[in-house]
């Protein structure tokens, strides 16, 4: 039996989670605070929130991340998990992401899997997250570069680079049309993590930019849909924020993208943008949406040859994930 914790902020936890316990050949547990996904087919712990609306010692003295004091949402999650792992001595724990459960999970003498997460992480708090695990997988390629600092030596050596892990076909992109009007197609995609593009400000881009048809999904303002996919692959420029899930899918529909990367605790997204930006990846990095340079930046973009994002995301982040688990949960180092 595997356990695995999705954490519940944003979707892209649980879309990473979706893709790889597809191709786990032992079953699964999952806890979460998020509500059971329709058609999940592995069991679902429903965690509490360990939330409140006065807390002390959130962060024992520097060592953790969020351990409130007196939070009975927080005592009776870390009591499910613990009754899970006592009944049913996991082979496994995987953990995307909380350095609480980790440690949690390896006090119970269960193997740590944990999810990297780019940015600086110095902290004292995910150096222990780190150096507990017996495997780290960052979900980026080792090719694109130093997304994470902060690691110590030893946690250092448990990186595994799996590549950009989409829940897509790199296989499937197609080629965009313009069809009948004449019109380029962007897509403005943003996340649930909180963005930068008001609707104003697309309907500015709109207005200077007649020779093109823009599409905006997600954020604050924009239409969401359960599956994007259709609009990525029609989409001659994406304009994207630099989250590790909105990246990957981008890369898996071969489409060049205009990033811009949102304010996140230890620069998360700043440190994604960097890289790309650094690399030969078919982006334009921007720190601020486009406003006035919206017809300029779209032509430069589309421009850039987008099955370049071949190295970044080849379609098998997945199942190299799930063989990481494997061998864990084997006892063996993994590859």
């Amino acid at each position: 039996m595997i356990g695995y914790y999705v954490h519940h902020h944003g979707r892209g936890h649980l879309v990473r989670a979706q893709a790889v316990v597809a191709h786990l050949a032992e079953p699964v547990t999952v806890f979460s605070s998020l509500p059971r996904p329709d058609g999940w087919a592995a069991e679902w712990v429903v965690l509490p929130l360990d939330t409140a609306e006065a807390v002390t010692g959130q962060t024992a003295y520097g060592r953790l991340h969020w351990v409130p004091t007196g939070v009975p949402g927080l005592r009776d999650r870390m009591a499910a998990v613990a009754r899970w792992i006592a009944r049913t001595a996991p082979t496994v724990f995987v953990v995307d992401v909380s350095v609480e459960i980790a440690l949690l999970a390896r006090l119970h003498g269960v193997p740590v899997v944990t999810f990297a997460l780019p940015g600086e992480r110095e902290d004292a708090a995910h150096r222990l997250g780190y150096d507990i695990s017996d495997a780290i997988v960052a979900t980026w390629p080792a090719a694109a570069g130093e997304c994470l600092t902060g690691l110590s030596a030893s946690a250092a050596r448990r990186v595994h680079h799996v590549g950009g892990l989409s829940r897509y076909d790199p296989s499937a992109a197609t080629v965009p049309s313009a069809g009948g009007s004449g019109h380029r197609h962007a897509v403005v995609l943003t996340g649930a993590g909180g963005d930068g593009f008001t609707a104003e400000l697309v309907r500015s881009a709109v207005q200077k930019t007649p020779g093109w048809r823009i599409s905006h999904l997600g954020g604050g303002s924009g239409r969401w849909v359960d599956d994007p996919w259709d609009l990525l692959r029609s989409a001659d420029v994406v304009v994207v924020h630099a989250g590790q899930n909105a990246i990957a899918d981008v890369a898996a529909a071969r489409r060049p993208a205009i990033v811009v990367p949102q304010q996140r605790p230890h620069g998360e997204q700043s440190a994604t943008a960097r890289v790309l930006a650094g690399g030969r990846w078919p982006v334009i990095v921007v720190d601020d949406p486009p406003e006035g340079s919206w017809a300029t930046l779209l032509e430069r973009a589309a421009g850039l040859d987008g099955d370049t994002w071949s190295g970044w995301v080849d379609g098998a982040a997945a199942p190299r994930t799930a063989q990481i688990i494997a061998d864990v949960a084997g006892g063996r180092l993994p590859a």
